[in-house]
């Protein structure tokens, strides 16, 4: 089903259905996950920013934490777009995830600490691996395995991030594969 240009804007932004389109047709050419979420950043960069991005109801945060917004799903489950918003000193649990993704930073700026897990065979644990700071503007892909992170805005302003998987997040919930409580060495 196509939905006509009034029934569109109800639901997002021109700019938006633009952006969804060109993401389409990079997730359509099959490439390996993370290829395509690199090739799906490159569409995102551009719109970071725009004011015509995000209708003023994808913008709304929560109080009490980060707030998910599908703003897009594939009927087939291919993709889907999500707008997180984050008020300041708001952050996710270290997580990993259920598909590729590229993320960008629409608004504000987002903290993100990165993990690798080791085991010897018995016990594991969390080693922070890197700490990273993205501006406006920012935009960065990753697929599993090996995408073990927390994020949170550590800034004084609302933060705002666009994030594209490869998968149905309106079916799932959550991009988030598994939740890690393990011990962590924090760097």
């Amino acid at each position: 089903m196509t939905l006509s240009a009034t029934e569109r804007t109800a639901v997002c932004t021109d700019r938006m259905y633009r952006l969804v389109d060109e993401i389409r047709e990079t997730v359509d050419r099959g490439l390996p996950p993370d290829l395509t979420a690199y090739l799906v950043g490159e569409r995102l960069a551009p719109h970071l920013g725009a004011p015509d991005l995000l209708t003023e109801a994808q913008l709304e945060g929560d109080p009490d934490r980060y707030r998910q917004h599908v703003v897009h799903a594939e009927r087939d489950g291919s993709l889907s777009v999500v707008a997180l918003v984050w008020l300041p000193g708001q952050h996710t649990s270290i997580h990993d995830h259920i598909s590729w993704c590229a993320t960008g930073v629409h608004l504000g700026e987002e903290s993100e600490r990165r993990f690798r897990l080791v085991s010897d065979g018995r016990t594991a644990r969390l080693v922070a691996t890197e700490d990273v700071v993205n501006p406006q503007g920012t935009v960065c892909g990753f697929a599993p395995p090996g995408d073990i992170h927390r994020v949170s805005n550590s800034g004084t302003g609302t933060a705002v991030s666009i994030h594209v998987y490869g998968a149905d997040i309106a079916r799932f919930g959550s991009s988030i594969r598994r939740v890690y409580r393990l011990p962590a060495d924090e760097r």
